[in-house]
């Protein structure tokens, strides 16, 4: 207790002592006023205050300041001082502004607030053009609160979450700040380089809070958050927004600021609540003060978010530049409830800087070296917004608490408990750790795995792991391996694999693996053991074909420079022919029978559709993102692909050294998938894919290309647009030239938010289409329609589509029915 009480009033005296001007500001009846926007007049130069209405203002140098306190519903205040040595105090009380319509004439024709709306929509693009390019310094503060956690999820242990949670089961869980400088020059993505990172409880840490995440930018027509959002001043803001003049009021430089109420014109749509202020006469942004949910974003948890954003003038560079931002928000799901903020502020801009082709790379965040590990000096003197007493005090308690926690006898200790074995192992499995050592290790449970299919009948898997973390940049070191037995076949088979990752940079990766199992034809696994296990015991449809393959393969994965991914790998492998051997079924209405395991003949059961041979394949692919972005963080590179261009796959793959030389074969195949986003009218996603085959005449049916069909009329994994819905599995399989297209447009409620009834329920509009062409076919292709986002409250993850097949004329018709993510 005397060290935390020691840590907490050093922390004070050195803030009071490194502060420059620091004070307090309340309302003229003393109530404390959050995130009043405090800066020198006519600058940049600013910071905010925090919760509790503290500031503080670091200058360079004494002398004589104006110090303007600026706050949405109340006047704004300048005070002019002399200062003559630091520290000093300076206390702020606002009084509230008088807001009112009586000097505005209403024309009954026209609602005055259409037209200053009209009025800012005509200067977006003037000014974007004027914030084109600018330099400035950045602050963010992020902290995400739990309120009365469970303590247990899904029957699984809560704990106190890092020490975040106290005896009520409430408290932080995450606190963390960073200081930065940003770039912006239009057409590239902002820059940010991190000077200082902290983060509560982790002395090493970096924050993810970065500049990007928070650009929220009204003069774009729409922004990400969640879903694509609608500006309340974009393009077509009046499709989205209804719009209310709520009174005027005079700023410190006489500008005539209008208060705009703006509501959405519909329950779902992807639009704010809440006020904009506008600039009479410029008719640019004074501030905002906007409301979403979590059912407009998109984001699911999230229950409210709320954004307020204040601008300052500068009479030097005559720009209304964005200088402090909080987003609120209030979150819940599975019985866990709190609430969050991030404070971002925004200084020193320089709007004419000098930029040169090197300012701008594809790296879009870097950080200092050693920002991670500035001191409390450090802090007090730079942090532009002071830390409120809970923070404060979470950051002595977690530092105390990582001490303790990063001790051997804590390690051993929580290891003992967590490595017991319990009765809900079981079910779940069991892992076992050395949290000091770093090693881990875990074996599945022997009936979370059990399924069914017709050459094994009923089986189940084993599966073990041993992972050792050799550094904290991802270096480790795994071994796994799998058992598999089939009562129907009474076979054994087992699968081990040895993996090494060297960074988290460049993620170069090895890993030699081997063993026997039984593999479905198409290597993709189209059909999952689920639904298999269904559709065979409940329908008698085993779609799903196995063969046997003995291998051995190594694998070499790595980034060769950015952007540019190499994966290859070599193996040699033994493949035979398997049967059914099982026809047990439980349900069997129609007295149908199993078809047999050739895929190329489903009526014959003692042919096969290849011989027993031995093989060596080579396969070499390459993944091209164009344009990509990244993250620097000390502990990994993290892509951003563009989505301007599409991403490329090339790939090679050679069979050889067959025991039959007529298996051998080369393939090459080509692919382009992106995703594009339409502003406020959804997002189009396409995949496209094409390849050859060459001296593969009569190569063994596995190593056809195959297309994903379906044939269940459900889609369990999400993955729609490198799938077929309605295809039979091996139908189109070829082993000559091939292409296939699949295509989706998401149209994020832009259809259905606008018709009556529908647009209660808060669906989401899918088109698809798919096609497959093959040397030896006439083209198959399919046209869905659908929706997804269906479900109750924050669970709304089911899809369901109308699917119409041809080749050659119409074939048939089906609804599918599955999850989206």
């Amino acid at each position: 207790m005397n060290k935390f009480l020691l840590l907490c009033f050093s922390s004070f005296i050195v803030n009071f002592t490194f502060a420059q001007i620091t004070g307090n500001v309340t309302s003229d009846n003393g109530e404390t006023l959050p995130f009043v926007s405090v800066y020198l007049n006519n600058t940049y130069v600013g910071t905010t205050t925090n919760e509790e209405g503290n500031y503080t203002l670091d200058l360079e140098k004494t002398g004589d300041y104006t110090i303007v306190f600026q706050y949405l519903g109340f006047k704004t205040l300048k005070k002019k001082v002399s200062i003559t040595a630091f520290p000093y105090v300076l206390d702020a009380k606002l009084v509230e502004e008088n807001i009112s319509l009586s000097e505005v004439v209403i024309n009954s024709e026209e609602n005055p607030a259409n037209q200053i709306i009209r009025n800012t929509i005509a200067k977006r693009k003037q000014v974007l053009e004027k914030l084109s390019e600018y330099k400035a310094n950045f602050y963010s503060r992020g902290l995400i609160k739990i309120k009365d956690a469970p303590k247990k999820v899904f029957g699984q242990e809560v704990g106190d979450l890092g020490g975040g949670l106290d005896s009520t089961r409430t408290g932080i869980i995450y606190l963390s700040e960073t200081i930065s400088k940003i770039e912006y020059k239009k057409q590239r993505r902002l820059k940010e380089k991190i000077l200082a990172s902290k983060v509560s409880g982790d002395a090493t840490g970096f924050s993810f809070n970065n500049a990007t995440d928070v650009n929220y930018n009204f003069y774009n027509n729409t922004f990400d958050l969640g879903n694509t959002v609608i500006s309340p001043i974009a393009d077509y803001a009046f499709n989205y927004y209804k719009y209310k003049l709520e009174g005027i009021f005079y700023d410190d430089n006489n500008n005539l600021i209008n208060k705009i109420l703006i509501t959405p014109k519909r329950d779902n749509d992807a639009a704010f609540s809440g006020y904009i202020y506008i600039v009479e006469d410029q008719w640019l942004i004074y501030a905002t003060d906007v409301t979403i949910s979590g059912k407009r974003t998109g984001i699911a948890p999230v229950d409210l978010l709320a954004l307020k954003q204040t601008f300052s003038f500068s009479e030097t560079d005559n720009i209304w530049a964005l200088i402090s931002q909080t987003i609120d928000f209030k979150y819940g799901v599975f019985g866990i409830k709190g609430e969050g903020r991030f404070t971002a502020v925004y200084s020193d801009y320089d709007f004419t800087p000098e930029f040169t082709a090197k300012n701008f790379t594809r790296e879009i965040l870097s950080f200092e070296e050693n920002s991670n590990k500035k001191d409390s000096i450090f802090w007090n003197q730079k942090r532009p917004v002071p830390l409120t007493v809970e923070e404060s005090t979470d950051y002595v308690r977690k530092d105390s608490i990582q001490l303790v926690k990063e001790s051997k006898p804590y390690l051993d200790s929580i290891d003992k408990k967590n490595n017991t074995f319990k009765l809900g192992d079981i079910l779940g499995g069991y892992s076992y750790q050395n949290s000091h050592k770093n090693y881990r290790f875990s074996i599945d449970s022997p009936l979370e795995k059990i399924t069914f299919n017709t050459v094994q009948g009923w089986n189940g898997s084993l599966g073990m792991r041993y992972t050792k973390e050799i550094d904290d940049y991802n270096r480790f070191f795994n071994i796994s391996g799998n058992l598999n037995y089939g009562e129907a076949d009474d076979r054994l088979r087992g699968t081990v694999a040895v993996n090494y990752k060297f960074n988290n940079i460049n993620n170069r990766f090895i890993s030699l693996s081997g063993g026997v199992k039984a593999e479905q034809f198409n290597s993709s696994n189209p059909i999952s053991s689920t639904e298999n296990l269904v559709s065979t015991l409940f329908f008698e449809d085993n779609y799903m074909k196995l063969y046997e393959k003995s291998y051995i393969q190594a694998r070499y994965f790595q980034e060769l420079f950015n952007g540019f991914r190499l994966n290859s790998n070599i193996g040699f492998e033994r493949r035979k022919a398997l049967f059914n051997n099982t026809d047990y079924v439980m349900v069997n209405e129609n007295g149908d029978q199993y078809t047999s395991n050739n895929p190329l003949n489903e009526t014959n059961f003692t042919s096969t559709p290849f011989i027993t041979h031995n093989i060596a394949k080579l396969n070499v692919s390459t993944t091209i993102n164009f344009a990509q972005d990244y993250l620097s963080y000390p502990d990994g590179k993290y892509n951003i692909p563009s989505r301007k261009y599409p991403t490329l796959s090339v790939g090679y793959e050679k069979g050889f050294a067959a025991t039959n030389s007529n298996y051998n074969f080369d393939q090459f195949e080509a692919r382009l998938r992106q995703r594009v986003a339409i502003g406020n009218k959804g997002e189009f996603e396409y995949n496209m894919l094409g390849g050859l085959f060459s001296g593969a005449d009569d190569i063994a049916f596995m190593d056809y290309h195959h297309f994903n069909g379906n044939q269940t009329n459900v889609k369990l994994d999400g993955s729609y647009l490198n799938a077929f819905k309605n295809l039979p599995y091996y139908a189109l399989s070829t082993n000559n030239n091939y292409a296939e297209f699949h295509a989706e447009h998401r149209f994020n409620g832009y259809i259905l938010n606008k018709i009556p009834v529908l647009n209660k329920l808060n669906f989401n509009l899918i088109l698809g289409a798919n096609a497959a062409i093959t040397q030896d076919n006439k083209p198959y292709s399919e046209y869905s329609i659908g929706v997804d986002n269906i479900g109750f409250g924050k669970f709304r993850f089911l899809r369901v589509d109308y699917v119409r097949s041809y080749q050659s004329g119409f074939i048939n018709d089906v609804v599918l029915f599955g999850i989206s993510f």
